[in-house]
Formats: C-alpha cells, sequence, structure tokens
C-alpha cells in the first residue's frame, strides 16, 4: 500500500511591511496605512500557495526492490561468492540476511505429515526441500503443506528448501514434464511466474531474503534454441523473485542445465541462479568436486548437491521414498507472525495443472 504524507498548514509568518517614505506623517495617515497594509498582506497569504510536501515514503515494491539489492550484496549471481562492489553497503540488516543450513537434506514429492516429519527428526537429515507452487509439480495436491504444516517443523528445526516446479524446457526429456514447455515468451512467462512463486512464498509464512529453488528438468543437450529459451526464462525468473525481494536458487541436472547456466556464468551473463543446486546421482555427496562447476563457482554457502534419488528410508516406523542432498546454501526465513505461531491453516496453493507423476530422477 502506497502511504503519502498529509500536507503542511500554511506558515501565518509575514516578512515585516517596508518602511514609510515621509519623514513625519500624521498619526491618522498611519493608521490608515497600517490598515491597508494588514489587510494587502492577509490576502496574500490566502492566496500563496502551500509549501511543497515531503516526498512520500517510496512504495512497497520499491522497499523489495532494496532489499533485494542487499541480498545481491551478499550474493552476487554472476559470479556468486565475490566481494561486494565498490560502494554496497558494508552489512545488512537481519531481516534482509539469507540463512544458511550445512548438512543433509531430503526432499520428497509432497511433503510428508507433522507426525511424520517428528518422527524424522531421528534421522541424519536437517532440512526438507518442499515442492511448495508451480504448474509442472509433479504432486501439485499437497494435502498436508500450508503455514501451519511451515511453522510447526521449523519449531521442531527443520530448515526448509522451497522448491518451484513451473514451465520447462522446451526440449525437456521427461515426457511427464512436455506439458508444461515454455511458450513463446520466455521472458515474460519467466516474470509472471516469479510473481506466482512469491506469491505463494508469502502465503505459506516464507519471508523475504529466503531463497526459492526454480526446478528446470533434464533437456536434451545441444539443443542450442531451445537451451537460450530456457536461458531467456530461468533469467526473467531471476530477475523478478530477486526484484520481489527473495533469493533465486536453480536446480537441474549437472549435465544440462546447470552446465549451461555455469557457461553463461563465465562469459558474464547477468541474472543468473545466486545458489546451485546440482543433480548427480553419484550415491555420496560430491559438492566441491562438481565437474560441470567452476571450484570457485557459487561459493561459499551457495550450492546442493542432490547425490542419490527415489531411495526408501524409514525412522521412527514412518516410511518415505526420497532424493538425498548435501547441502551448504540458504534456507528459508520465516516471517514473525508464523514462525511465532503454528496456526492450523493448510490451505494448499492452486494448481492449473493436472495431477502428474512424481518428479523422476533427474541426471
Amino acid at each position: 500500500m502506497s502511504t503519502s504524507t498529509p500536507p503542511r498548514p500554511r506558515t501565518t509568518t509575514t516578512s515585516a511591511p517596508a518602511r514609510s517614505r515621509t519623514a513625519a506623517p500624521l498619526a491618522g495617515v498611519r493608521a490608515v496605512a497600517a490598515a491597508l497594509m494588514a489587510a494587502v498582506a492577509g490576502t496574500a497569504l490566502l492566496d500563496a500557495p502551500a509549501p511543497t510536501a515531503v516526498p512520500p515514503p517510496p512504495p512497497a515494491a520499491t522497499r523489495a526492490a532494496a532489499a533485494a539489492e542487499a541480498v545481491r550484496t551478499v550474493a552476487s549471481p554472476a559470479t556468486p561468492g565475490a566481494p561486494a562492489a565498490p560502494g554496497a553497503p558494508a552489512s545488512t540488516s537481519a531481516a534482509s540476511t539469507p540463512v544458511h543450513f550445512t548438512g543433509k537434506a531430503f526432499d520428497t514429492c509432497e511433503a510428508p505429515s507433522v507426525e511424520t516429519m517428528r518422527a524424522w527428526r531421528g534421522s541424519p537429515y536437517g532440512a526438507v526441500g518442499i515442492y511448495f507452487a508451480g504448474r509442472g509439480r509433479g504432486c501439485p495436491g499437497q494435502r498436508e503443506l500450508g503455514p501451519g504444516w511451515v511453522a510447526s517443523v521449523q519449531a521442531m528445526g527443520w530448515r526448509l528448501l522451497p522448491v518451484f516446479v513451473g514451465s520447462q524446457a522446451p526440449c525437456v526429456e521427461a515426457p511427464a514434464k512436455k506439458p508444461f514447455a515454455i511458450g513463446s515468451d520466455p521472458w515474460g512467462q519467466g516474470t509472471r511466474e516469479a510473481g506466482d512463486a512469491v506469491r505463494a512464498a508469502r502465503a505459506l509464512g516464507l519471508d523475504t531474503s529466503s531463497p526459492l529453488y526454480l526446478d528446470i528438468e533434464s533437456y536434451r543437450r545441444g539443443d542450442a534454441p531451445c537451451a537460450a529459451t530456457t536461458l531467456s526464462f530461468v533469467r526473467a525468473w531471476n530477475r523478478e523473485v530477486r526484484r520481489l525481494g527473495y533469493l533465486p536458487g536453480f536446480y537441474s541436472s549437472a549435465d544440462t542445465g546447470v552446465r549451461d547456466i555455469e557457461a553463461q556464468r563465465k562469459a558474464g551473463t547477468a541474472d543468473l541462479p545466486a545458489v546451485m543446486w546440482f543433480a548427480r546421482w553419484l550415491g555420496k555427496p560430491a559438492l566441491a568436486t562438481e565437474a560441470a562447476l567452476a571450484p570457485a563457482a557459487w561459493t561459499p554457502h551457495a550450492r546442493i548437491h542432490q547425490y542419490a534419488g527415489n531411495v526408501a528410508e524409514s525412522y521412527g516406523g514412518h516410511r518415505l521414498v526420497i532424493d538425498r542432498n548435501a547441502v551448504d546454501a540458504p534456507v528459508a526465513r520465516l516471517t514473525t507472525a508464523r514462525a511465532g505461531s503454528a496456526a492450523s491453516s493448510r490451505a494448499s496453493v492452486p494448481s492449473s495443472s493436472a495431477v502428474a507423476a512424481r518428479d523422476p530422477a533427474r541426471p
């Protein structure tokens, strides 16, 4: 909501009247002259324009853009981990600083119940990927996922990795994802879907400077037009997410999306992701040694490695089929209102897509 400063009341201060040119005027003349001058002065005050009002404070969108700029100082999209540019703020406020997590995480198609999340506190995992929005999600229903779920699992100590599965590369390999191909306006589509992502994140109680990870499934290698269309969509999505005060992350196969984005980083392309989540199923973590990434790229605290997929595990009598991840990256921040209460609302974000199969192995 934009605000404005109310106009100030007109001032009543006037300048001193001009001196009389008559050396010794009569008293009556002086009285008449004084009355006439007072009347003229009063008329001038009534007709004078009001003083210029103080400019109103910036609207919410401008404040969000400022927060996004602060986030860019923390993690540069073109060269992640690079020092701040000259003239950039030396530090950011706590409200605009990403929260980092280092350890193991899992992701699964549909958010587990609160009871399952409680039972899994005995697992080696400390963070969980949630497919919170996007028309291309394999499990768009998300019966459990809502602001109450988010607040509850965060209070247990879990950290959240929000994943947005929107439109996909025109040459995407997974048959279930082909209906969600990027259209003829990739930049406009990316911008619009970034707005969808931010609205869904806010509805869950995820605060600004939280990472939102864009999921781009594996696509055909060597298809230059397809790669260019996908890059345009991704860059537009990143730019809009930043403008709205959130941190754009990127998930894809190490051999397709990740390799192409790394090439753009080397070329100095703008509007690239601040965090890289790469899928290569080696069976063990290799955060620092991924062949598709330069050793210093997306460091420090800006990498996630999905190193195994479709693995069944049980803790506390609760079984899930998951993907395994090694994390050194930002996780979601909750708004004060959400973090301070575990509301029972479970309103899921609607999806315009039909229910599809679970997101398969990506590499």
